[in-house]
């Protein structure tokens, strides 16, 4: 029976239908359903892992086992996993092993928008690369057979509109295929150099085999169009906007095996045109392929190198790349007779880390941030954070920060705190914070411990207790792990009682020192969370003096009559009250 699905939920689909049996992955938007749906399905195990480096090796060793396997990660995550992912290419696998990575044009939840299409041609491994929600339980299916006649990893790469646009698809059954025993080979899993040395080849003879396997395979596509001149090379979304705008009008070559492709196939469709034009997102990686056969093409003079494409704007780089709108189908404009305000994010109200990041804007500390919704301390009117760059930077950056302005007369350390996520701090937090009590550097670290991972959704993590599924796990002692490590001073602190956590982040950095602040409360918007009732203004007391505004909470709103208190977001945490010295905001009695 034909449904509509999400793209994510496709490719959970495809990897039920496939018979795989194991998926270890970390969230990340836009991949984060991926597992999620996966975890759906009680004939496969599903987990959420520490990093995405884990969840590789994770996924490695369970085909290695001889089952079909599965991690995931958005397209930063697979920077964390490039260490076994350019090994793994050497070894191989015995089950068939999928590698999902979710890229992130125009940089909707992210801090770049790298085109993962370049880790496919540097580390050796095929790609595939679903437009649609049907293609992505197909594309999943054909990886998987790609992966163990092959014997090399497949690379899935989805990105934002792909894994969260629904299309519709024609769900099957699930197929389990032989299971492979494993089997001791040292010269295939053993990558010291001198069996290194012997696989290399072996790689590049299947990049050749697989590029054969471009030509024919249902995964690259020829479509006909009705003018033969000009032809259009294309892929993922961005064949859906070119479809969108031209129809059947020129003939198409639609990539869906990206990486490696036939040099054959592109010359053979090249051939005779008068035009031949690649429209993709992000980097030019088709445009690179193509004019290093030395065939005439135009691509990113017209169509930008940044951001996420668009109908308009595939219509437009097409119009200009062939010298003539009129040439493309006619459409109807819609003329644009309004503004849409821009709304800008903001932490929501009752977020454990407001009165935090408001206690460190006041004090006026370097604040070296890090990847979590907590990033969201850095726009006004908390302006908190001087820094944001990976998973884990701040307490690294804390450390270099710290170390070097040691050597000048510029001492920072008693004015300088870095932030971290619980779920980051167990991501790649922890080994900043040995560096920085092996190496002895005075820096206090602040853990903002809201007993979830927040930003992509609210998934579990080794410090919640659950798993996955929700299952009881075990639950990571963050104190006791920081004392552990050698951290001299460990202190928790409730971000809701803003006096005890001024006082303490003061001691704290004062100390002569490396120390851990653990800033805990849950966040609001877990189920669990009891709330109080939303707070009461005394119009009669306000002085609009807007001191109550300086956390950024929009639950509040200042009139010229006073403070309003919007009920439908207020949670009666009581943090503002703390500010205004006129009692013109309190619980309801």
């Amino acid at each position: 029976m034909k449904k509509l699905m999400l793209g994510n939920e496709a490719a959970a689909r495809g990897l039920y239908e496939a018979g795989c049996s194991f998926v270890s992955s970390y969230p990340g938007t836009p991949a984060t359903e991926i597992t999620e749906f996966a975890a759906k399905y009680d004939e496969i195990y599903a987990e959420w892992a520490p990093n995405e480096k884990v969840a590789m090796e994770s996924a490695h060793g369970a085909c290695v086992s001889g089952q079909r396997a599965f991690c995931g990660m958005k397209h930063v995550g697979l920077n964390v996993a490039a260490d076994p992912l350019f090994t793994i290419s050497y070894t191989g696998v015995n089950g068939g092993l999928i590698i999902g990575v979710a890229d992130d044009p125009g940089m909707h939840s992210s801090q770049n928008e790298q085109d993962s299409r370049h880790y496919a041609r540097a580390s050796k491994i095929p790609m595939v690369e679903p437009s649609d929600s049907s293609e992505a339980i197909e594309f999943v299916k054909i990886a998987y057979e790609i992966s163990e006649e092959y014997d090399t990893p497949v690379i899935l790469k989805m990105c934002t509109r792909v894994s969260h646009s629904q299309s519709v698809v024609e769900p099957g059954e699930r197929v389990m295929p032989a299971i492979k025993p494993y089997e001791k080979n040292g010269d295939k899993y053993i990558m010291m150099p001198g069996q290194a040395r012997k696989r290399h080849p072996l790689v590049e003879k299947r990049t050749e085999n697989l590029k054969k396997l471009s030509e024919t395979s249902p995964l690259n596509r020829i479509e006909k169009g009705k003018d033969p001149r000009t032809a259009i090379i294309t892929d993922s979304t961005s064949y859906q906007y070119v479809k969108e705008v031209l129809g059947d009008r020129f003939d198409i070559l639609k990539l869906g095996l990206i990486w490696p492709v036939s040099d054959k196939l592109l010359m053979d469709f090249a051939d005779g045109r008068d035009k031949v034009i690649i429209v993709e997102e992000l980097d030019g990686f088709i445009e690179g392929m193509v004019r290093a056969l030395k065939i005439d093409c135009v691509g990113k003079e017209f169509f930008p190198p940044l951001g996420e494409l668009s109908q308009n704007l595939v219509r437009k780089g097409l119009a200009e790349a062939l010298g003539d709108e009129s040439l493309l189908p006619k459409i109807k404009k819609v003329e644009k007779d309004y503004d849409v305000p821009n709304r800008p994010p903001v932490m929501c109200a009752g977020c454990p880390h407001r009165g935090l990041f408001y206690v460190l804007s006041k004090l006026k500390l370097n604040v070296i941030g890090d990847i979590g919704c907590y990033t969201l301390g850095a726009i006004e009117p908390l302006n908190a954070i001087d820094t944001t760059v990976c998973m884990g930077a701040s307490v690294s950056g804390i450390h270099g920060f710290n170390k070097a302005s040691s050597f000048t007369d510029n001492k920072n350390e008693d004015h300088t705190v870095a932030v971290i996520g619980d779920s980051t701090f167990m991501h790649s937090g922890i080994t900043g914070l040995v560096n920085i009590a092996y190496n002895a550097s005075n820096s206090t670290v602040i853990i903002l411990d809201n007993s979830i991972t927040g930003m992509t959704g609210h998934q579990e993590n080794p410090t919640t207790g659950k798993n996955l599924k929700g299952d009881p796990a075990l639950k990571v002692d963050l104190e006791a792990l920081c004392k552990a490590v050698g951290i001299e001073s460990v202190r928790v602190v409730d971000p809701y009682d803003l006096k005890e956590t001024e006082a303490v982040i003061k001691e704290e950095v004062a100390k002569p020192c490396s120390s851990v602040v653990i800033s805990r409360r849950p966040c609001a918007l877990l189920k669990y969370v009891k709330h109080k009732v939303p707070l009461v203004p005394d119009k009669d007391k306000c002085t609009k003096c807007r001191l109550c505004m300086k956390i950024g909470c929009p639950a509040i709103i200042v009139t010229d009559k006073g403070v309003e208190i919007d009920h439908t977001l207020c949670v009666g945490c009581g943090v503002c009250t703390e500010l205004c010295h006129f009692g013109a905001l309190k619980e309801e009695e």
